[in-house]
């Protein structure tokens, strides 16, 4: 599944990530998150407008990204076995909560992702609600790749080296000279790493 956000589309990230995917047998979905894409709002004005509306809608958010999973597992085209999750910017934020709840994501791509901002407001109520280092690491030994540019203004460095260090194995980061969104080759390598990923989850799921 893919989760976009902040300076991407659906359309973008599916015609990015979605193609690479693609071209090594990967099926993927990709949907519009609230307050993303065709659906009204933003999450910039939101949160100075209305913080309790940003909580409901970010609340569901993650429910609307498990019930996207669910629905995956049941599709009979689909391995359920063999699912992973790509997110990008927000959409790594999301991501890493989604999977740390949902055992049935097997493997994790996180591109321009990374740990809160070290000055972000009202910090313990935020990770209260939303913690990406608390996250990552209750992916319980499932495959991380964490793709960043070296010079990511809106994800920085220091942001993605505090989740990886947080992570538990096995994991890898990859840094790329950029900033916030990764070249094509970069997610074409990260589109073989999980196929790679998955295919050994189908080979260990076999037998056991």
């Amino acid at each position: 599944m893919l989760l976009h956000g902040f300076g991407s589309s659906k359309e973008q990230l599916s015609n990015s990530a979605g193609r690479a995917l693609a071209r090594r047998g990967i099926a993927s979905l990709a949907i519009d998150l609230p307050l993303h894409g065709a659906r009204a709002g933003g999450v910039e004005e939101l949160t100075l407008r209305s913080p309790l509306t940003l909580v409901r809608n970010w609340r569901l958010a993650i429910r609307e990204a498990g019930d996207a999973i669910q629905s995956l597992a049941e599709h009979p085209a689909i391995d359920p076995r063999r699912l992973g999750l790509v997110g990008y910017s927000l959409g790594a934020y999301l991501g890493v909560i989604v999977a740390a709840e949902n055992p049935r994501v097997r493997a994790l791509v996180l591109a321009a992702g990374g740990d809160l901002p070290e000055r972000t407001p009202f910090a313990s109520l935020v990770r209260a609600m939303a913690d990406p280092a608390r996250a990552v690491r209750a992916l319980a030994g499932r495959p991380l790749l964490m793709v960043n540019g070296r010079y990511d203004r809106t994800v920085r460095p220091e942001q993605a080296r505090a989740l990886f260090e947080a992570a538990g194995e096995p994991k890898e980061i990859r840094w790329y000279p950029g900033g916030h969104w990764p070249p094509q080759s970069v997610i074409d390598e990260a589109a073989a790493w999980l196929a790679v990923q998955l295919d050994a989850t189908q080979s260990r799921a076999v037998g056991a």
